[in-house]
């Protein structure tokens, strides 16, 4: 789809299917009732212009009559969107799947304001494979390494590798120490590796893009080790156990350690323009997995910050030490 010089419009469709029981007469009107924010005067122009039709490609007109349980496909339109100025590295490609290292403040789908500036789009683009889809989650703010199914067809079995925890993440953050580890630390007494086990109740915050830690039985957990500081902050590695939304932003919280730069917690900050000088200080840098299609071990890893803490990167699992030190759950 083209772009006009004040909005940028998706690449790739949307889609929004017809409820069974519905008043509307048309499938204009009732576009228009589903998405009151938009505008009646939009719909009526993508419906003029063309971009609004059926799966196979044909238009739907201002008189198109509603279809209970039919697909409507539509293309998203938001304000021009601006570059975003990190570039995403293909780490490995097979005819199932492509490992690829995201950078920070780059969604991994369309959303909010973002249409075409997002990890799967510039993949569909580079790669011309139009069928692209992620096999998990990973938050814009983050960055490092995303697993993506090259089919639809190839994403279940590589979606099933988190779904059943049978694959392995390890992340690093940096963060400010709290005051008792920092006095710690000036006595000699707090010894790197250091770890936490963490778990708790994570429900939906409000607003609802945010979450919380409440009272609860345990639906999260996450091991967490300290592997240096320098200057107040600590350099830690974090291995999530489940998979909860923001689980370990709100981890690190819990223990009184918010990442360096979140705009979320512990307290959520207007929103402004990205700066991009100061990106989350949080990346997925290691995947460990058993491929669902060959059968053969797999591990891929990225940089975190260890040069910033003046160490080699890591090659080795933090946790393979444990014995070293220990420190309870939180």
């Amino acid at each position: 789809m083209s772009t006009t010089n004040s909005t940028s419009i998706a690449a790739q469709p949307s889609y929004v299917v017809l409820p069974m029981q519905h008043t509307a007469a048309t499938v204009l009107a009732f576009l228009i009732e589903r998405f009151p924010q938009i505008g009646a005067e939009v719909w009526q122009a993508r419906v003029r212009d063309g971009k609004v039709h059926w799966p196979d490609g044909e238009r739907i007109s201002a008189s198109t009559a509603y279809q209970a349980g039919a697909r409507v496909c539509y293309y998203r339109e938001v304000p021009k969107e601006a570059p975003i100025p990190f570039a995403e590295q293909i780490l490995s490609q097979d005819e199932h799947s492509i490992l690829v290292y995201k950078p920070h403040f780059l969604p991994v789908t369309p959303g909010g304001q973002y249409v075409n500036e997002c990890l799967v789009n510039r993949l569909r683009r580079r790669t011309g494979i139009e069928t692209i889809i992620p096999a998990h989650r990973l938050d814009r703010d983050t960055a490092g390494i995303m697993l993506l199914a090259v089919s639809v067809a190839s994403r279940d079995p590589l979606h099933a590798l988190f779904r059943e925890g049978n694959i392995h993440k390890t992340y690093q953050a940096v963060a400010k120490l709290t005051p008792e580890l920092a006095v710690m630390y000036a006595d000699g007494v707090l010894t790197q590796p250091h770890y936490w086990t963490v778990r708790n109740h994570i429900e939906v915050g409000s607003p609802s893009f945010t979450m919380r830690c409440v009272t609860g039985e345990a639906n999260s957990h996450s091991e967490i080790c300290l592997l240096a500081v320098q200057d107040g902050l600590g350099l830690f590695a974090l291995r999530p156990v489940t998979g909860k939304t923001h689980q370990l932003r709100l981890h690190m919280q819990t223990l009184g350690m918010p990442l360096l730069h979140d705009r979320f917690y512990p307290m959520l900050q207007p929103k402004q323009a990205d700066d991009y000088a100061q990106p989350l200080q949080l990346v997925a840098c290691c995947l460990q997995f058993t491929d669902p299609f060959t059968q053969q071990a797999r591990e891929v890893r990225c940089r975190g910050f260890e040069t910033e803490f003046g160490m080699a990167p890591l090659q080795h699992d933090p946790w393979e030490n444990k014995h070293v030190s220990t420190a309870p759950s939180a």
